[in-house]
């Protein structure tokens, strides 16, 4: 028992890891642009057919990631001048309903050029394998490697918003975009790079996920939601509350599904416990969202001025 809630929880951190490096971009962009974006879903879709893409092109992940990400970075940087920065100064209602209306012109072109069929992404042979960690229980390789680049990502964040003269402005656009830019900053080529770092970000996330999840039409959705859900409880606009809830998030909803059923079997028959637990493990989530909204209504770590 104590192997397999080892092995959830890793699971779970991965899971919360991918989620993170999604939020981040949606929670700056809402945290700075005020802009509701539905459509940051398929940004990770995205990164993940490039990722497919240059893979087999070249025949090497890395190589393949190391073209996907500026190719994330150059379709979000269309995106937010195609659409976007028409959308900044429209009501929240406005935003919703054209950002809904791009995931649909997206994931039809994404099967207009790649097919409605999965595509899949080899693990590099450096990454597969696994590697001991108590006992007989063995984690792959390819898993820690996802954990360890979103904890990079993480830290590089991190040092990004609070150490440098761009996270000055991003902090400072955050709390006051028209002082921002009487004070003679372009605040447009500013939005323009937020929005192009949160692409990548979404891509990168897709990218990493492509090798253990099948490519396909769609795959953002699903991930979408629990990303607001993150950024619910995170805080709006925190890139700290951001991580701290993406692990929460990642955990209960990992070691829910997996040890839900388990405990339902001391209450009740076996097949009771198990039709139980599939239906309530999806809910747990959602349950510590409202738990949480209930105790802090602006989430666990709301954004301040001068500090994200």
């Amino acid at each position: 028992m104590l192997n397999l809630f080892l092995l959830q929880a890793l699971n779970g951190v991965q899971l919360g890891i991918l989620l993170f490096l999604v939020a981040a971009g949606l929670t700056l962009i809402f945290g700075i642009m005020d802009l509701i974006n539905l459509a940051h879903g398929v940004l990770y879709m995205v990164g993940a057919y490039l990722m497919a893409s240059f893979a087999a092109m070249t025949g090497s992940f890395f190589i393949g990631l190391a073209l996907a990400l500026p190719a994330a970075l150059a379709f979000g940087i269309l995106m937010e001048f195609l659409v976007f920065r028409r959308l900044y100064d429209r009501d929240h209602l406005d935003q919703v309903l054209a950002t809904f209306g791009l995931i649909l012109i997206v994931n039809e072109g994404v099967k207009m050029l790649w097919g409605a069929a999965p595509l899949s992404v080899p693990i590099p042979d450096i990454l597969s394998g696994s590697v001991p960690l108590v006992g007989m229980l063995r984690y792959p390789v390819f898993r820690i490697a996802i954990i360890v680049a979103g904890l990079a990502t993480a830290v590089g964040l991190y040092v990004l918003v609070n150490h440098t003269r761009i996270g000055m402005l991003l902090r400072a656009g955050a709390t006051n975009a028209a002082m921002v830019s009487a004070l003679g900053v372009d605040i447009r080529l500013l939005f323009m790079l937020v929005f192009g770092l949160g692409a990548m970000l979404a891509g990168f996330a897709g990218a990493m996920v492509a090798p253990i999840l099948s490519v396909e039409p769609g795959m953002g959705d699903s991930i979408l939601i629990l990303t607001f859900v993150v950024i619910v409880i995170g805080g709006v606009g925190s890139i700290r509350g951001a991580f701290v809830a993406a692990l929460l998030v990642g955990l209960v909803d990992t070691l829910g599904r997996t040890f839900g059923p388990i405990v339902l079997r001391s209450l009740m028959d076996p097949a009771a416990a198990s039709q139980a637990g599939r239906t309530l493990a999806p809910m747990l989530i959602y349950i510590l969202m409202a738990a949480i909204l209930c105790l802090k209504p602006t989430g666990l770590f709301p954004a301040q001025r001068g500090a994200r």
